[in-house]
Protein backbone atom coordinates (compact mmCIF):
# COMPACT_ATOMS: atom_id res chain seq x y z
CA UNK A 1 0.00 0.00 0.00
CA UNK A 2 2.95 2.08 -0.44
CA UNK A 3 2.21 5.33 -1.58
CA UNK A 4 -1.70 4.93 -1.22
CA UNK A 5 -3.49 7.41 0.86
CA UNK A 6 -6.46 5.61 2.85
CA UNK A 7 -9.62 6.88 5.18
CA UNK A 8 -12.47 6.00 6.80
CA UNK A 9 -15.45 8.36 7.17
CA UNK A 10 -18.89 8.16 7.25
CA UNK A 11 -21.16 7.82 3.71
CA UNK A 12 -22.43 11.16 2.34
CA UNK A 13 -25.31 11.59 -0.30
CA UNK A 14 -22.64 12.48 -2.96
CA UNK A 15 -21.11 8.61 -2.43
CA UNK A 16 -24.53 7.07 -3.63
CA UNK A 17 -22.93 6.39 -6.96
CA UNK A 18 -19.96 4.75 -5.87
CA UNK A 19 -21.48 2.75 -3.09
CA UNK A 20 -24.26 1.31 -5.69
CA UNK A 21 -21.19 0.00 -7.90
CA UNK A 22 -19.64 -1.50 -5.46
CA UNK A 23 -22.34 -3.39 -3.96
CA UNK A 24 -23.20 -4.78 -7.49
CA UNK A 25 -19.62 -6.07 -8.45
CA UNK A 26 -19.64 -7.56 -4.85
CA UNK A 27 -22.43 -9.63 -4.39
CA UNK A 28 -24.94 -11.34 -6.66
CA UNK A 29 -27.73 -12.19 -4.47
CA UNK A 30 -28.75 -10.24 -0.93
CA UNK A 31 -27.80 -7.15 -2.49
CA UNK A 32 -28.80 -3.46 -1.31
CA UNK A 33 -30.46 -1.02 -3.19
CA UNK A 34 -30.05 2.44 -4.45
CA UNK A 35 -33.40 3.17 -2.03
CA UNK A 36 -31.43 1.54 0.31
CA UNK A 37 -28.58 3.02 0.19
CA UNK A 38 -30.20 6.19 0.00
CA UNK A 39 -32.10 6.03 3.08
CA UNK A 40 -29.53 4.05 4.93
CA UNK A 41 -26.98 7.51 4.28
CA UNK A 42 -29.33 10.22 5.68
CA UNK A 43 -31.10 7.81 8.81
CA UNK A 44 -30.44 7.78 12.31
CA UNK A 45 -29.44 4.56 14.74
CA UNK A 46 -26.95 3.45 12.13
CA UNK A 47 -23.45 4.11 10.65
CA UNK A 48 -22.49 3.75 7.06
CA UNK A 49 -18.94 4.40 6.21
CA UNK A 50 -16.20 4.44 2.99
CA UNK A 51 -13.10 3.20 3.18
CA UNK A 52 -11.51 5.27 0.74
CA UNK A 53 -7.97 4.84 -0.86
CA UNK A 54 -6.48 7.95 -2.92
CA UNK A 55 -10.00 9.66 -2.79
CA UNK A 56 -11.77 6.66 -4.67
CA UNK A 57 -14.28 4.13 -3.00
CA UNK A 58 -12.25 1.34 -1.96
CA UNK A 59 -15.01 -0.53 1.00
CA UNK A 60 -18.04 0.09 3.02
CA UNK A 61 -19.74 -0.79 6.10
CA UNK A 62 -22.78 -0.63 7.48
CA UNK A 63 -24.39 -0.75 11.01
CA UNK A 64 -27.77 -0.83 11.77
CA UNK A 65 -28.51 -0.20 15.67
CA UNK A 66 -31.54 -1.56 17.55
CA UNK A 67 -33.18 1.43 18.64
CA UNK A 68 -33.74 1.34 22.52
CA UNK A 69 -31.22 -1.42 23.04
CA UNK A 70 -27.64 -1.32 23.30
CA UNK A 71 -27.67 -3.42 20.17
CA UNK A 72 -25.85 -2.83 16.80
CA UNK A 73 -25.91 -5.67 13.68
CA UNK A 74 -23.18 -5.49 11.01
CA UNK A 75 -25.80 -5.45 8.28
CA UNK A 76 -23.62 -5.46 5.04
CA UNK A 77 -19.34 -4.73 4.32
CA UNK A 78 -17.85 -5.12 1.19
CA UNK A 79 -14.26 -4.37 -0.14
CA UNK A 80 -13.88 -3.27 -3.74
CA UNK A 81 -11.77 -6.57 -5.55
CA UNK A 82 -8.60 -4.36 -6.28
CA UNK A 83 -7.59 -3.48 -2.79
CA UNK A 84 -8.77 -7.20 -0.85
CA UNK A 85 -5.91 -8.44 0.88
CA UNK A 86 -4.71 -5.25 2.47
CA UNK A 87 -6.84 -5.19 5.98
CA UNK A 88 -9.34 -3.08 4.87
CA UNK A 89 -12.30 -4.83 5.67
CA UNK A 90 -10.21 -5.60 9.09
CA UNK A 91 -10.56 -1.72 9.19
CA UNK A 92 -13.81 -1.36 8.29
CA UNK A 93 -15.12 -3.61 11.24
CA UNK A 94 -12.69 -1.91 13.68
CA UNK A 95 -13.80 1.50 12.93
CA UNK A 96 -17.58 0.32 12.85
CA UNK A 97 -16.99 -1.24 16.51
CA UNK A 98 -15.50 2.33 17.30
CA UNK A 99 -19.05 4.15 16.29
CA UNK A 100 -21.16 1.48 17.84
CA UNK A 101 -19.05 1.67 20.96
CA UNK A 102 -19.54 5.72 20.87
CA UNK A 103 -23.27 5.34 20.05
CA UNK A 104 -23.20 3.18 23.37
CA UNK A 105 -23.92 -0.07 22.29
CA UNK A 106 -22.64 -3.21 24.00
CA UNK A 107 -23.16 -5.67 21.13
CA UNK A 108 -22.63 -6.50 17.46
CA UNK A 109 -24.19 -9.07 15.87
CA UNK A 110 -23.55 -10.47 12.45
CA UNK A 111 -24.54 -12.92 9.81
CA UNK A 112 -22.31 -14.89 7.54
CA UNK A 113 -22.69 -17.31 4.50
CA UNK A 114 -21.55 -20.65 5.77
CA UNK A 115 -18.78 -21.53 3.18
CA UNK A 116 -17.50 -17.72 3.60
CA UNK A 117 -14.41 -18.89 4.99
CA UNK A 118 -12.08 -15.64 4.87
CA UNK A 119 -14.82 -13.83 6.25
CA UNK A 120 -15.28 -16.17 9.15
CA UNK A 121 -11.83 -16.58 9.65
CA UNK A 122 -11.27 -12.89 9.91
CA UNK A 123 -14.60 -12.40 12.23
CA UNK A 124 -13.52 -14.91 14.43
CA UNK A 125 -9.93 -13.19 14.91
CA UNK A 126 -11.68 -10.27 15.81
CA UNK A 127 -13.39 -11.63 18.75
CA UNK A 128 -16.35 -12.57 17.41
CA UNK A 129 -18.10 -15.77 18.89
CA UNK A 130 -20.89 -18.15 16.93
CA UNK A 131 -23.64 -18.48 18.49
CA UNK A 132 -25.90 -20.13 15.75
CA UNK A 133 -26.73 -21.42 12.63
CA UNK A 134 -29.82 -19.95 10.35
CA UNK A 135 -30.77 -22.34 7.51
CA UNK A 136 -31.67 -21.21 4.05
CA UNK A 137 -30.84 -17.74 5.51
CA UNK A 138 -30.05 -16.20 1.89
CA UNK A 139 -31.89 -15.52 -1.27
CA UNK A 140 -29.44 -18.46 -2.91
CA UNK A 141 -30.74 -20.78 -0.18
CA UNK A 142 -27.11 -21.08 1.43
CA UNK A 143 -27.08 -21.17 5.32
CA UNK A 144 -25.89 -18.62 7.68
CA UNK A 145 -23.35 -18.51 10.75
CA UNK A 146 -24.56 -16.49 13.35
CA UNK A 147 -21.56 -14.26 14.98
CA UNK A 148 -21.46 -11.81 18.60
CA UNK A 149 -18.88 -10.05 20.06
CA UNK A 150 -19.02 -7.60 22.94
CA UNK A 151 -17.78 -4.64 22.15
CA UNK A 152 -17.20 -3.07 25.49
CA UNK A 153 -15.11 -5.11 27.87
CA UNK A 154 -16.75 -7.21 30.07
CA UNK A 155 -16.24 -10.73 32.38
CA UNK A 156 -18.61 -13.21 30.35
CA UNK A 157 -21.04 -14.46 33.24
CA UNK A 158 -24.39 -14.42 30.58
CA UNK A 159 -26.92 -16.97 31.61
CA UNK A 160 -29.63 -17.57 29.24
CA UNK A 161 -32.15 -19.97 28.96
CA UNK A 162 -33.16 -21.83 25.98
CA UNK A 163 -36.29 -19.71 24.97
CA UNK A 164 -37.72 -20.41 20.81
CA UNK A 165 -38.88 -17.54 19.69
CA UNK A 166 -41.95 -16.81 18.25
CA UNK A 167 -43.65 -14.35 16.12
CA UNK A 168 -47.05 -12.50 16.88
CA UNK A 169 -49.24 -13.06 14.43
CA UNK A 170 -51.80 -10.29 15.04
CA UNK A 171 -50.65 -6.33 15.98
CA UNK A 172 -52.15 -7.02 19.50
CA UNK A 173 -51.27 -10.88 20.77
CA UNK A 174 -47.72 -9.84 22.17
CA UNK A 175 -49.11 -10.90 25.73
CA UNK A 176 -49.94 -14.25 24.30
CA UNK A 177 -46.90 -14.57 22.38
CA UNK A 178 -44.75 -13.75 25.05
CA UNK A 179 -46.72 -16.12 27.34
CA UNK A 180 -46.36 -19.39 24.96
CA UNK A 181 -42.61 -18.65 24.61
CA UNK A 182 -42.49 -18.77 28.43
CA UNK A 183 -44.10 -21.99 28.63
CA UNK A 184 -42.88 -23.66 25.66
CA UNK A 185 -39.87 -22.63 27.54
CA UNK A 186 -40.55 -24.61 30.84
CA UNK A 187 -42.13 -27.46 29.04
CA UNK A 188 -40.97 -28.36 25.58
CA UNK A 189 -44.93 -30.89 25.63
CA UNK A 190 -46.35 -27.63 25.36
CA UNK A 191 -47.26 -26.46 22.01
CA UNK A 192 -47.94 -22.90 20.77
CA UNK A 193 -50.52 -22.38 17.79
CA UNK A 194 -51.97 -19.24 16.63
CA UNK A 195 -55.26 -20.55 18.19
CA UNK A 196 -53.41 -20.78 21.07
CA UNK A 197 -52.28 -17.27 20.73
CA UNK A 198 -56.19 -16.01 19.77
CA UNK A 199 -57.78 -18.36 23.13
CA UNK A 200 -55.29 -16.82 25.40
CA UNK A 201 -56.06 -13.36 24.16
CA UNK A 202 -59.70 -13.52 24.12
CA UNK A 203 -58.89 -15.01 28.15
CA UNK A 204 -56.81 -11.96 28.72
CA UNK A 205 -58.06 -8.95 27.01
CA UNK A 206 -58.91 -6.14 28.91
CA UNK A 207 -61.51 -5.41 26.40
CA UNK A 208 -60.64 -1.91 25.46
CA UNK A 209 -57.02 0.01 25.60
CA UNK A 210 -56.44 3.55 24.46
CA UNK A 211 -58.39 4.08 21.27
CA UNK A 212 -58.44 0.88 20.21
CA UNK A 213 -59.74 -3.02 21.61
CA UNK A 214 -57.80 -4.40 24.32
CA UNK A 215 -54.43 -5.71 25.63
CA UNK A 216 -53.91 -8.23 27.65
CA UNK A 217 -54.04 -7.82 31.33
CA UNK A 218 -51.11 -9.32 33.75
CA UNK A 219 -53.46 -11.05 36.11
CA UNK A 220 -55.93 -11.99 32.68
CA UNK A 221 -51.75 -13.53 31.19
CA UNK A 222 -51.47 -15.50 34.56
CA UNK A 223 -54.64 -16.98 34.55
CA UNK A 224 -54.33 -18.10 31.34
CA UNK A 225 -50.97 -19.84 32.44
CA UNK A 226 -52.35 -21.33 35.95
CA UNK A 227 -55.60 -22.94 33.49
CA UNK A 228 -52.64 -24.22 31.45
CA UNK A 229 -51.01 -26.00 34.53
CA UNK A 230 -48.53 -23.66 35.21
CA UNK A 231 -47.43 -21.70 38.89
CA UNK A 232 -47.72 -18.10 38.32
CA UNK A 233 -47.21 -14.78 40.19
CA UNK A 234 -48.07 -11.45 39.86
CA UNK A 235 -46.38 -8.17 40.41
CA UNK A 236 -48.03 -4.71 40.38
CA UNK A 237 -46.72 -1.62 41.33
CA UNK A 238 -50.58 0.19 41.47
CA UNK A 239 -53.72 -1.40 43.32
CA UNK A 240 -56.23 0.84 41.22
CA UNK A 241 -57.64 -0.26 37.38
CA UNK A 242 -54.87 -0.95 34.92
CA UNK A 243 -55.07 1.09 31.99
CA UNK A 244 -58.08 2.82 32.58
CA UNK A 245 -56.34 6.30 32.08
CA UNK A 246 -56.16 5.47 28.53
CA UNK A 247 -59.92 5.35 27.75
CA UNK A 248 -61.71 8.26 27.59
CA UNK A 249 -65.55 7.14 26.60
CA UNK A 250 -67.15 6.34 30.18
CA UNK A 251 -69.51 3.29 29.01
CA UNK A 252 -65.44 1.58 28.23
CA UNK A 253 -64.23 2.65 31.29
CA UNK A 254 -66.77 1.06 33.29
CA UNK A 255 -65.87 -2.00 31.00
CA UNK A 256 -62.50 -1.78 31.88
CA UNK A 257 -63.13 -1.43 35.47
CA UNK A 258 -64.97 -4.60 35.68
CA UNK A 259 -62.96 -6.59 33.69
CA UNK A 260 -59.82 -5.59 36.22
CA UNK A 261 -62.01 -6.26 38.93
CA UNK A 262 -62.84 -9.88 38.00
CA UNK A 263 -59.56 -11.03 36.98
CA UNK A 264 -58.42 -10.02 40.29
CA UNK A 265 -61.38 -11.90 42.07
CA UNK A 266 -60.45 -14.84 39.94
CA UNK A 267 -56.57 -14.28 41.14
CA UNK A 268 -58.04 -14.51 44.35
CA UNK A 269 -60.65 -17.44 44.18
CA UNK A 270 -57.38 -19.81 42.68
CA UNK A 271 -54.85 -18.49 45.24
CA UNK A 272 -53.02 -16.68 42.96
CA UNK A 273 -50.22 -14.55 44.54
CA UNK A 274 -50.48 -10.65 43.63
CA UNK A 275 -48.03 -8.83 44.91
CA UNK A 276 -48.93 -4.97 44.52
CA UNK A 277 -45.12 -3.56 44.94
CA UNK A 278 -42.49 -2.18 42.27
CA UNK A 279 -40.34 -5.83 41.04
CA UNK A 280 -36.83 -5.03 41.25
CA UNK A 281 -34.26 -6.33 38.94
CA UNK A 282 -32.45 -8.59 41.16
CA UNK A 283 -35.87 -9.99 41.70
CA UNK A 284 -36.61 -10.87 38.16
CA UNK A 285 -32.98 -12.35 38.14
CA UNK A 286 -33.44 -13.98 40.89
CA UNK A 287 -36.49 -15.61 39.77
CA UNK A 288 -34.57 -16.34 35.76
CA UNK A 289 -32.22 -18.16 38.43
CA UNK A 290 -34.49 -20.73 40.23
CA UNK A 291 -36.12 -21.66 37.04
CA UNK A 292 -38.98 -19.12 36.57
CA UNK A 293 -39.11 -17.03 33.18
CA UNK A 294 -41.01 -13.57 33.51
CA UNK A 295 -43.42 -11.98 31.81
CA UNK A 296 -42.21 -8.19 31.72
CA UNK A 297 -44.15 -5.26 30.63
CA UNK A 298 -42.05 -2.42 28.50
CA UNK A 299 -43.38 0.61 26.86
CA UNK A 300 -42.06 0.26 23.04
CA UNK A 301 -41.07 4.38 23.04
CA UNK A 302 -37.17 4.03 23.30
CA UNK A 303 -37.64 1.91 20.58
CA UNK A 304 -40.39 3.18 17.82
CA UNK A 305 -41.47 6.81 19.94
CA UNK A 306 -44.80 5.33 20.43
CA UNK A 307 -46.28 5.08 23.62
CA UNK A 308 -47.53 1.56 23.88
CA UNK A 309 -47.28 -1.19 26.54
CA UNK A 310 -45.56 -4.26 24.79
CA UNK A 311 -45.24 -8.06 26.49
CA UNK A 312 -41.68 -9.36 26.22
CA UNK A 313 -40.36 -12.50 27.76
CA UNK A 314 -36.70 -12.53 30.01
CA UNK A 315 -34.35 -15.22 28.04
CA UNK A 316 -31.10 -13.89 30.01
CA UNK A 317 -29.02 -11.66 32.49
CA UNK A 318 -24.88 -10.50 33.08
CA UNK A 319 -23.76 -7.92 34.75
CA UNK A 320 -25.06 -5.73 32.38
CA UNK A 321 -28.06 -6.57 30.50
CA UNK A 322 -31.51 -8.21 31.06
CA UNK A 323 -32.31 -9.67 28.08
CA UNK A 324 -35.54 -10.46 26.37
CA UNK A 325 -37.52 -12.45 23.79
CA UNK A 326 -39.70 -9.78 21.23
CA UNK A 327 -42.05 -11.03 19.22
CA UNK A 328 -42.87 -8.25 17.09
CA UNK A 329 -39.88 -7.64 14.62
CA UNK A 330 -41.29 -4.38 12.43
CA UNK A 331 -39.32 -2.04 9.87
CA UNK A 332 -37.88 -0.32 13.47
CA UNK A 333 -36.11 -3.63 14.53
CA UNK A 334 -34.80 -4.84 11.10
CA UNK A 335 -34.85 -8.53 11.61
CA UNK A 336 -36.67 -11.46 13.53
CA UNK A 337 -32.95 -12.73 15.15
CA UNK A 338 -32.68 -9.51 16.48
CA UNK A 339 -35.55 -9.72 18.47
CA UNK A 340 -34.10 -12.87 20.23
CA UNK A 341 -32.10 -12.27 23.20
CA UNK A 342 -32.09 -8.61 22.93
CA UNK A 343 -29.67 -6.29 25.38
CA UNK A 344 -31.56 -4.09 27.31
CA UNK A 345 -28.56 -2.00 30.10
CA UNK A 346 -29.31 -2.11 33.62
CA UNK A 347 -29.43 1.45 33.55
CA UNK A 348 -32.26 1.48 31.01
CA UNK A 349 -34.40 -1.34 31.81
CA UNK A 350 -36.22 0.84 34.72
CA UNK A 351 -37.09 3.68 32.26
CA UNK A 352 -38.11 0.75 29.56
CA UNK A 353 -39.81 -1.54 31.81
CA UNK A 354 -42.86 1.17 33.00
CA UNK A 355 -45.99 2.86 31.29
CA UNK A 356 -48.02 6.02 31.06
CA UNK A 357 -48.15 8.87 33.66
CA UNK A 358 -49.10 6.38 36.45
CA UNK A 359 -45.60 4.84 35.38
CA UNK A 360 -47.32 1.01 35.79
CA UNK A 361 -44.46 -1.64 36.25
CA UNK A 362 -46.08 -5.52 36.16
CA UNK A 363 -44.48 -8.64 35.59
CA UNK A 364 -45.57 -11.79 35.78
CA UNK A 365 -43.46 -15.07 36.68
CA UNK A 366 -44.03 -18.29 35.04
CA UNK A 367 -42.67 -21.62 36.55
Amino acid sequence: MSGENSLIRNANPDDLDDLVNLENASFSTDKLSRRSFRHWISAEHCALLIAEINEVTAGYILIIYHPGTRLGRIYSLAVDQKHRGRGLAKQLIQAGEQAAQDDGKLYLRLEVSVDNTAAIKLYEALGYQKFGIYRDYYQDHKDALRFQKRIRHYSDTLQHRSVHWLKQTTHFTCGPAALMMAMHGLNRAYQPSQEEELNIWREATTIFMTSGHGGCHPVGLALAAKRRHFKVEVWINQTGTLFIDGVRNEDKKQIVDLVDNGFKRQAEEQSIPVHYANITQNELINAFKTGALPLIMISTYLMDRKKVPHWVVMSGFDDDCLYMHDSDPDEHRQSELDCQFIPIAREDFDRMSCFGKNRLRTAVIIR
